[in-house]
Order: structure tokens, then sequence, then C-alpha cells
């Protein structure tokens, strides 16, 4: 790309820029960092597996759920999933606008979505979890938006983990942000996550996230699959048409038509998770009570919390440690 058709841009340009178009949060990455530290070494997803020539800098952006639906307690609540639909087609129309005003400077951009997995990936196992193609929570936490949680969920300052974020790549030559050094999370002392979990997939700063899919994505492929096949293996006919008429045929078929209860579903650990400005001031007030906390629950988060004060932390913590932070809560210092 030749330099004389390009405006120059700085970094406080382009989020302003993006928070014109509708974002709550901007962060930019370093991609050559991104490409050094690589999530999972297993499946790096790093931007230059995306672009060979544009991905100098990954552009964050992130809208935050709406306070009401967040108000509503029931994990399986459908008008919380288009709600948080339509917050995705926000998303997705900032970040285009975002990419064709990078375009229109002189700068090649690429959206990188968080509804994209790699199809190359799948293996014919419908339970087979599908990570995005790029980790936006990790480039969230290169970018400064905040650090990853007990969970392995995305908590920013602002909104806490109440955030959809989605990834611009682009070779501008701008200043990135650094990415915070101290963990934002409260640990297993708190555990909101961990209790109000409906599938109980929470561990020690991890998270079983092909158990975690079936909540997440509520009426995703799996589930589609898996009825299917109960259609197909039905007794006769009749059983057949009762089971296509039924409201798991219905509700399939409205999360294909729109999204919902496919790339949106249970978000319990994000509604509960009392880090953020905006818990105290809009919705902590009805989330007090867990109703999905049980003992077993609470005995498993004291062990966690024993083992730490123990000085034993588990092995998902040091594979994440660079997004998850030191433990602030335990007085460690977050500095290098």
């Amino acid at each position: 790309m030749v330099g004389v058709f390009q405006t120059p841009l700085d970094s406080g340009q382009i989020k302003e820029k993006a928070r014109a178009l509708g974002a709550d949060l901007v962060g930019i990455a370093d991609g050559a960092v991104m490409d050094a530290y690589p999530p999972d070494p297993r499946n790096p997803r790093r931007p230059k597996d995306l672009t060979e020539h544009d991905g100098g800098r990954a552009i964050v952006l992130a809208k935050r759920y709406s306070a009401g639906t967040t108000r509503i307690a029931r994990w399986d609540e459908r008008h919380k999933y288009y709600n948080d639909e339509l917050v995705l087609t926000m998303l997705e129309e900032t970040s285009l606008e975002l990419v064709l005003w990078l375009e229109d400077n002189g700068y090649p951009a690429i959206i990188v979505p968080p509804t994209h997995a790699d199809p190359w990936l799948y293996r014919g196992d419908e339970n087979q979890h599908m990570a995005t193609i790029l980790s936006l929570t990790h480039a969230a936490v290169e970018a400064g938006l905040g650090t990853l949680g007990l969970n392995q969920q995305l908590i920013t300052p602002e909104f806490g983990p109440r955030v959809m974020v989605t990834a611009v790549l682009c070779s501008v030559d701008c200043q990135p942000d650094e990415r915070l050094k101290t963990t934002l999370c409260l640990g297993p002392e708190c555990g909101r996550c961990l209790n109000a979990c409906p599938g109980d997939v929470v561990g020690h700063w991890d998270r079983d996230w092909p158990a975690c899919d079936r909540y997440r994505s509520p009426h995703g492929f799996s589930q589609l699959a898996e009825h299917l096949g109960d259609i197909l293996d039905a007794p006769d006919d009749a059983a057949r048409l009762d089971m296509i008429r039924s409201e798991n045929s219905f509700n399939l078929w409205q999360s294909i038509l729109r999204g919902a209860g496919v790339i949106t579903g249970c978000r319990r650990c994000q509604d509960v998770c009392p880090v953020g400005e905006d818990f105290a001031r809009m919705i902590g007030d009805s989330l007090d009570d867990i109703p999905e906390a049980t003992p077993a629950k609470a005995e498993r988060l004291a062990a966690m919390a024993r083992a730490e004060a123990a000085g034993e932390l588990p092995a998902a913590y040091d594979d994440q440690r660079r997004w998850i932070g030191a433990l602030g809560y335990r007085g460690e210092n977050g500095a290098g």
C-alpha cells in the first residue's frame, strides 16, 4: 500500500470514530503481540493466521447488554436472547461502518465477528466446542479493555462481563493500548459465576466449554442435529409429524430465522458478576439472590479459596495468567 494514499490516523481518532458509530468500549491491540502470545498454542487463532497483510492492529469494539434484560433472572428467557441478538446486530453494523471508514482513509480492514468459527476444524461431532476464529476475549484483554475471570469470561471495569465484543483487523500505524496487569475478578471468594451457572460448568479459572455450549447456544447446531436424529428415530410417521410440529421445532425454526438462541443464549455468569460500574447503579438490587447456588457449589468454592491461600493455583490459571492477571484480591503485584 502506497502511503501517499493514506490519511494519517492516530488511536484517538479511531476510538472517537468507533464510539460515534455506537461502540461503548474501544481498545487497540498489537497484532504482533497477539501472534507471539496465542491463547492456545494447539489452536493459536492468531491475526497472522487470518491475513498476511492487515493484522498489525486489532481494534476491539464492545457493546453493553441492556440492563433491563440482565435483571431477568431466568437463564433460558427467550426475550433475553432476542435483545442480545439485537445488540450483536448493532455491533456488526458498527464494525462494518468502521471498516468502511478505515478503507476510505486508505487502510484495508477485516471484521472478525463473535459468531465466526472455522468450519475446517469441525470433525463431525455435533457436541464439539467450536471456538471463534480469533479469540475476541483475549484480544480484548490485549487491547486493555479488561481481564479474564474465574470462568475465563471477559470482565471490564465499566460493565463487568455484560458486553459483547467484535474486532476489526487493520494495519493502520497507531499506538496500541496496554493490557491490565491485575485481574478485575474477585476470585473464588466471590464465586457468583460458579454459583449461578445452571449447567455447573465453571471451574477454577477454567470452564467446561462443550458443556457450557448447551446453555450458551440452547438452540444451536448440536440441538438441531439431535432433534433431527430424534425425528428419524421416531417409531412411526404420526410420531415424526408430532415432533416436526413440536415446540422444540418451533424454537429451532425461530432461532434459525433470527439467531436468538443460537448465537445468543445463557449469560447467567455475566448477569450476576458484581464487577462493573453498572452493577450497583443499574442491576445489583435485582440479583442479590442466586437460586442456583447449592451447598456442593459452596464447598467447591471454599476448596478453591483454601488452595489459593496455600499458594496452590491450577494449571488453567498458569495457562491463562497473561490474560487473567495477577490476583489483586490476594495482594499480588500486577507489574511486569
